[in-house]
């Protein structure tokens, strides 16, 4: 029974099993992918296709039926905790899925995650439950407009030249945050002010409807709009402000015509406000050039205004070269008859008219100049005083050349020949180092500076075989030819001509002591069809031996003016700029009109001179564009100005230390050195310049006087009245203070002149040695010198210091015969030395000087004696009254000895120095009867006449 009842159990047991099992053997089954759509304000997402979970059990009581569904994160990681999904119809698997917080469609617009399906199982614990596959759901955002636009600025500007239609002014910008396309787009712009000539499209883009007058209305400000396609309104509108500009002009703008300069203010900007205006014209290159014509100051430009000579010392320039066209002068003759033209810079100018203008220097200045090597040095500027361009001419018309300077110098046993010469826009220099045998030859240079009419220094260095050329401090080569063709050989002859050349030596016979003989044409004797110069010549120096160096050349052609750049580190990238060696040409090349414009700016004047040249210097400026379109590129006018300098403040030269007089014993200046004119000479350079006194509680202003280093270039030392007298007296100069500073001396009987650039102690030394000597025997009383400096050859001077030298004379000195004749000449011409007797004259500290002074004295005697003469004749009147009627007839015959008419005075000055002497003096009655009537009318113009007569050892009367 109990066996029975247990196999009963396991049966039941069994059975349950295989029921149980058959009721739930499937899993639910869902869709492998799902898209869902949620909106920002909702949860519910709404799904394709939508969720359903189907099983195979149904219809079988919870096996068939699904209970739930499960959401397990996605790629993003984030899609279990923000979505879930709940079962709608447990019978149906009908599902959905919704969204636990609201949704940002702008923080995230997408969502991804997986979900599955469970059945109920077996029972209603969910004994036994299967879960189907894990589907995947995608899941969009829908936007929602909430957000409006918003201006990227609140307020937008722009600017139009008049008389215009614009297809864009200025575009405004709106953006909306919104994530949908729909509603983050702008749609559409508006303009809200009404009555506005401006238009703006869906982009934002504004533009004019009419042509803009800035003269009726300058600024247009007018408000815009936005809307998003959700037709929503921006938040705020924005401001538009159009200036309207008067016409535009493509050119510079801020050109100042006139720019002023005040010496020694250094560097000035000469465009400090120019810019280029293109009128919004595309431009890719850009080239300005500034032009600074300096052609009519000096040689070209402003230069150190010494004499030529004075700029080789400043230079550092070897000694010892020769002036082939120095300043007329009794010693340099041979250029007296050539025409000469002022300049600015104080150099001697000489003009060869290309005829007959011929400097034939003498042989003995050519006797200095052999040798092979030399320094050939000059100013050249080709056609003269009119100048006219120079014409191209055939290739070998020999009647185009021009010969500058033609030499024949002896060399030892030999005679070498040079000519410099022109032709064309040619300089040749024809060499022949031995004219009896070796073989000559031609270097030539093909130069646009010798046509162009301007001034060029050349400089011509010649180390046989070797030859180089410096034009404006510039090395050019040349190229050789060796000259085969018949030439005939100069005549082995020491000589040199300047601005022409000589022809064979049968015609050289008419040319006689370097002169061209009257009534003879030039032509005769010189190569007239092709060898005369034509133009201007300055400076033409030889300096035999070594060459000048580099550096020499360079600074005697610099120009102390010019055109400059300010700061080359401010120089925009692309910029480029280049200055011609002269400075007279500064060219400027960029590519951005900003990056240009700056540089304009920077471009400057400079003069390093303390005093400049006054006066005009024209300026150009001229601009080349180039653009994308070359057809509809701008082109640019020529501007046209000047930059004036003003005058510099003239220096003032004081001379002082020099008493008015100078008093010394006559033996003093008799000595072998003389007595010093000047021993404590001062020299003072000093610059006024105007001081505001009104910070000073001063009203006006005044003038203050700085003392300034500075440098004079002359001094003069001439004797007043007659020259001197190189038999009896001298000026002496300390030589070797002259020569050891390179100095220029002429000393002559009617002035010493010492010449050269040297600083204010240099002279200082040199005229405190000037001395001045007479020779024995030659006293006088009195002699008057003056002195003067100057600077720049004489464009400021100093003021004249005049001298009175007086000679203080013993009693044995007056005695002596050569003393008497000489005051015999001084009284015999009064009207030449008027200032003698009236002269200062200092006591004589030696025993036996005469005082005050022997003029003095005798001018004493002849007053003493005239008044004892009044005194007798008035004693003698009254005489003649207690007579009485009767014997007027004897009065009269008395009074004819007195007639004044023609008073003559017979005296003897030297009474009282003969009666210290020894000597007896006649007495008074005797100068009574000795007295001479004077007869004839011809004595009336020499009543003011003293005629001294004395009964001496020869018995004769003496006039003086």
């Amino acid at each position: 029974m109990d066996r029975m009842n247990f196999l009963s159990f396991l049966l039941l047991c069994l059975t349950s099993v295989a029921i149980g099992n058959k009721a739930n053997k499937h899993k639910p089954w869902i869709e492998t992918e799902y898209q869902g759509i949620v909106m920002e304000n909702d949860n519910t997402v709404l799904l394709n296709p939508p969720l359903f979970a189907l099983d195979k059990d149904a219809p079988l009581h919870y096996a068939g039926e699904i209970c739930g569904f499960r959401v397990h994160n996605g790629p993003s990681g984030s899609g279990s905790v923000q979505f879930e999904a709940v079962v709608l119809d447990r019978s149906t698997g009908e599902g959905l899925v919704r969204s636990k917080e609201p949704l940002d469609c702008e923080s995230q617009r997408e969502h991804s995650f997986t979900i599955q399906a469970y059945d109920c199982g077996e029972g209603p614990d969910g004994v036994n439950s299967k879960k189907s596959h894990k589907a995947t759901v995608h899941v969009r955002v829908n936007d929602v407009n909430e957000f409006s636009p918003v201006f990227v600025e609140r307020r937008y500007e722009a600017s139009v030249p008049e008389g215009r239609l614009f297809d864009r002014i200025v575009r405004v910008e709106a953006l909306d945050a919104d994530c949908s396309p729909q509603y983050s787009q702008i749609c559409f712009y508006d303009i809200i002010t009404p009555n506005v000539p401006f238009a703006i499209d869906n982009d934002g883009n504004i533009k004019n409807t009419e042509p803009l007058d800035s003269k009726r209305q300058r600024i247009h400000t007018f408000w815009v709009t936005a809307f998003d396609c959700g037709k929503n309104r921006a938040q705020a509108d924005a401001q538009v402000v159009v200036t309207v500009k008067p016409s535009c002009k493509p050119g510079w703008i801020g050109w100042t015509k006139r720019v002023e300069y005040t010496p020694g203010s250094g560097s000035i900007p000469l465009f400090p406000s120019l810019h280029l205006e293109t009128c919004e014209e595309t431009v890719w290159n850009i080239q300005a050039t500034v032009e600074l014509q300096t052609g009519h100051i000096g040689k070209g430009c402003d230069r150190d205004s010494y004499s030529d000579r004075s700029v080789r010392r400043l230079c550092g320039a070897v000694r010892g070269e020769v002036d082939l066209l120095p300043p007329p002068s009794p010693a340099a003759n041979w250029t007296s008859a050539l025409p000469t033209l002022p300049s600015s810079d104080s150099s001697l100018i000489f003009s060869f008219n290309g005829s007959n203008h011929v400097a034939v220097v003498p042989d003995s200045v050519v006797s200095a100049l052999s040798g092979d090597h030399f320094t050939l040095q000059l100013w050249m500027r080709r056609g003269g005083a009119n100048i006219q361009p120079a014409t191209t001419q055939t290739r070998g018309n020999r009647k185009e050349e021009e010969t500058i300077v033609c030499s024949t110098v002896r060399n030892d046993d030999s005679f070498s020949h040079y000519s410099l010469s022109v032709h064309g826009c040619r300089l040749s220099l024809f060499y022949w180092p031995d004219v009896s045998a070796a073989r000559p030859v031609k270097f030539l240079w093909k130069l646009e500076q010798v046509c162009d009419s301007e001034w060029h220094h050349l400089s011509l260095s010649v180390q046989f075989p070797s030859v180089t050329l410096y034009v404006d401090g510039v090395t050019f080569d040349p190229a050789l030819i060796h000259d085969n063709g018949a030439i005939p050989n100069p005549a082995p002859r020491q000589r040199m001509f300047i601005g022409a050349c000589w022809e064979p030596e049968e015609k050289q016979k008419e040319i006689l002591n370097n002169t061209i003989p009257e009534g003879k044409d030039s032509g005769d004797l010189l190569v007239s069809h092709c060898c005369h110069y034509h133009g201007l010549l300055s400076g033409v120096t030889v300096r035999p031996g070594s060459v000048e160096p580099h550096s020499v050349v360079e600074c005697l052609y610099a120009c102390r003016e010019g055109l400059d750049f300010g700061d080359l580190e401010t120089l925009g990238s692309g910029m480029k700029v280049h200055v011609n060696p002269s400075q007279s040409v500064l060219v400027l090349e960029g590519d951005d009109i900003e990056s240009f414009n700056r540089a304009v700016q920077q471009v400057t004047y400079r003069n390093s001179l303390r005093f400049a040249t006054p006066g005009v210097r024209p300026l150009k400026l001229t601009t080349s564009l180039r653009c994308f379109n070359e057809e509809s590129c701008l082109s640019l006018k020529q501007l046209e100005g000047y930059l004036v300098v003003l005058q510099p403040d003239a220096p003032q030269i004081s001379l002082s230390g020099v008493g008015p007089h100078l008093a010394r014993p006559a033996p003093e200046f008799e000595g072998p050195r003389g007595v010093p004119l000047f021993p404590e000479l001062r020299i003072v350079c000093s610059l006024s310049h105007a001081v505001n006194t009104a910070a000073q509680g001063m009203e006006g202003g005044a003038l203050m006087s700085d003392a300034v280093a500075h440098t004079l270039d002359g001094c003069e030392v001439q004797p007043l009245g007659e020259e001197l007298n190189p038999e009896r007296e001298e000026l002496l100069v300390d030589m070797d203070v002259v020569r050891e500073r390179g100095l220029e001396i002429i000393n002559t009987t009617a002035y010493i002149a010492i010449t050269g650039a040297e600083s204010i102690s240099v002279y200082e030394d040199v005229l405190r040695s000037v001395r001045y000597r007479l020779a024995k025997g030659s006293a006088r009383f009195e002699r008057r010198f003056r002195l003067s400096c100057s600077e720049m050859n004489g464009r400021y001077t100093s003021n004249e210091l005049t001298l009175e030298v007086n000679f203080l004379h013993s009693l044995d000195s007056l005695y002596h015969p050569s003393h008497l004749l000489a005051s015999q000449q001084q009284f015999l011409h009064p009207s030449h030395h008027a200032g003698e007797l009236s002269g200062h004259t200092l006591p004589n500290p030696h025993r036996n000087s005469v005082v005050p002074g022997a003029a003095t004295v005798i001018i004493m005697v002849c007053v003493g004696f005239l008044v004892v003469m009044v005194i007798l004749g008035v004693f003698r009147i009254r005489s003649i009254h207690r007579r009485g009627e009767g014997a007027r007839g004897g009065a009269k015959e008395g009074s004819s000895q007195w007639d004044d008419s023609a008073l003559t005075i017979i005296v003897n000055p030297m009474e009282s120095y003969e009666s210290r002497m020894g000597i007896s003096a006649d007495t008074e009655g005797e100068g009574e009867e000795d007295e001479e009537v004077a007869e004839s009318p011809d004595d009336a113009s020499d009543d003011q006449r003293i005629i001294i007569k004395k009964e001496g050892r020869d018995g004769n009367a003496r006039r003086y």
